[in-house]
């Protein structure tokens, strides 16, 4: 009961951009959306749960990880249910950003959990496997079920189906998983002007690129933001270097094993993301295919994903946890190039492209995260999954924020408007081809410093016991 109630919300997590990447263009046309609202639908997501993740992780170790999973759970199916009533684009982007502080509340403590629930490293692997292999699952067939859905329903249907899995995951993590002891609790003082801090960075960060886009470069506005957002990093840095107790400890970042899972997870997550959103435009919009058809052309995913399953504990057993780390990145990197360099060839590279991210997806998303729990003392495992899933997001906002803010640059027009000209079609492929190679870059430089911090790791267990007090 309490692994199926954890894998739902990670199927959640997984499920939720993914699902209705595929209905964008469709979103875009019934609402009346712009290029930028269109990129706010999943944006605004990303942005809140990245920014509020950390916040909930240090309030989940104060006042229990499964209180506030269920807190979380019925706002999701709230906010979920809200969908039916959504008539602009600004109401969507409002309960998109509401999702996004219910999955702030469930994720941080769903892996925690997960790896406290056993001691054996070998159990913990198989365990996150499981979870990671639902939600990747859901990844895997959102575009596709999304498209096929869209052929018979209106988009909104793509939103509604977090309510059963909601309610599902309340009712196995209420009789699956006992109360929280008092005892594995923390005491200490929340750290509220660090929170506040980590959330006003992150989602500055996210916003800043657009302003440019939106308001020129001639503006006070973008350049106000992009002080705002350096302003706002240092002031994090200096509350968590001084604050007796922080939100962030930096030193546990400073781990090898910590800081390289972190840049792993980081590459993953930009090229999901920034992929998913170029491919799925293109399919639809570029090409022309109807949204059936594109979903059927995102299945080398789905294929590869669920085709690597049974293979990733022989792999990681052969390789060792931390090669098959850097390894796995390094493949969601090949595909990032390929896509950039290709794209415009014909959908058989697009496939490949798909294919090699989604081989590397499958094998990081359960080593990188278990290196970053395995690099930090037994009681910082919730802020440290909650840290992992930060990263994630913010990778993903960032993503989904170069490619959209590109594109608005270099598109003439409306993005969601079904007859492209061949001037535009053109531009659309300058814009996929340098944001490609854009995600491609930073994905690899994050994989080169995660393969240099590795080559350092030493475990948290291995390391002097007043360090871990």
């Amino acid at each position: 009961m309490a692994l199926a109630g954890l894998s739902a919300i990670f199927l959640f997590e997984m499920l939720d951009n993914s699902i209705l990447n595929v209905a964008l263009p469709t979103i875009g046309r019934e609402l009346h959306a712009s290029t930028t609202a269109l990129q706010w639908v999943t944006g605004s997501y990303s942005v809140i749960f990245g920014g509020l993740m950390l916040l909930f992780g240090a309030i989940a170790d104060r006042f229990g990880r499964r209180r506030v999973m269920l807190i979380g759970l019925v706002l999701l199916a709230v906010a979920s249910a809200a969908t039916a009533f959504v008539t602009t684009a600004e109401q969507l982007i409002a309960v998109r950003a509401v999702m996004g502080i219910a999955a702030a509340m469930t994720t941080p403590g769903s892996m925690a959990l997960a790896f406290r629930l056993f001691d054996q490293e070998s159990l913990r692997v198989r365990a996150i496997t499981l979870i990671s292999t639902v939600g990747l699952v859901g990844l895997a067939i959102g575009p596709t079920v999304g498209g096929l859905v869209l052929a018979i329903a209106p988009w909104q249907v793509l939103l509604l189906i977090n309510v059963p899995i909601a309610m599902l995951a309340f009712i196995d993590i209420r009789t699956g998983i006992g109360a929280d002891d008092p005892a594995e609790l923390h005491r200490d003082p929340l750290d509220v002007p660090g929170a506040l801090l980590a959330t006003a960075t992150i989602v500055l960060a996210l916003i800043t690129p657009t302003a440019f886009i939106n308001d020129g470069a001639g503006s006070w506005i973008p350049w106000a933001l992009l002080v705002a957002a350096v302003v706002a990093a240092v002031l994090f840095v200096m509350r968590e270097r001084t604050a007796v107790h922080p939100l962030l400890d930096l030193e546990l970042i400073a781990r090898p094993l910590v800081s390289s899972g972190l840049a792993f997870k980081a590459a993953a997550g930009l090229g999901t993301a920034g992929l998913g959103y170029l491919v799925t435009l293109q399919l639809q919009l570029a090409w022309g295919w109807p949204p059936a058809l594109a979903a059927l052309g995102m299945l080398p995913q789905v294929v590869v994903l669920l085709a690597l399953g049974p293979f990733v504990n022989p792999f990681v057993t052969r390789v060792g946890i931390t090669r098959a780390a850097w390894m796995s990145a390094s493949a969601v990197v090949a595909g990032l190039a390929v896509y950039a360099l290709l794209n415009s060839f014909g959908y058989v590279f697009v496939a490949i492209a798909l294919a090699l991210v989604a081989a590397g997806l499958r094998v990081v998303g359960v080593v990188a995260a278990i290196n970053i729990l395995n690099g930090l003392p037994k009681n910082r495992t919730t802020i440290g999954a909650a840290l992992t899933d930060t990263t994630t997001e913010v990778a993903n906002g960032v993503g989904i924020a170069v490619t959209g803010t590109l594109l608005a640059a270099l598109f003439s027009g409306s993005i969601a408007s079904s007859d492209w000209s061949p001037a535009q079609s053109m531009q659309f492929e300058t814009a996929a081809t340098i944001g490609g190679l854009l995600i491609t870059g930073l994905a690899a430089a994050l994989v080169v410093f995660g393969f240099v911090r590795s080559r350092h790791a030493v475990p948290a267990d291995a390391e002097p016991a007043d360090v871990a007090a």
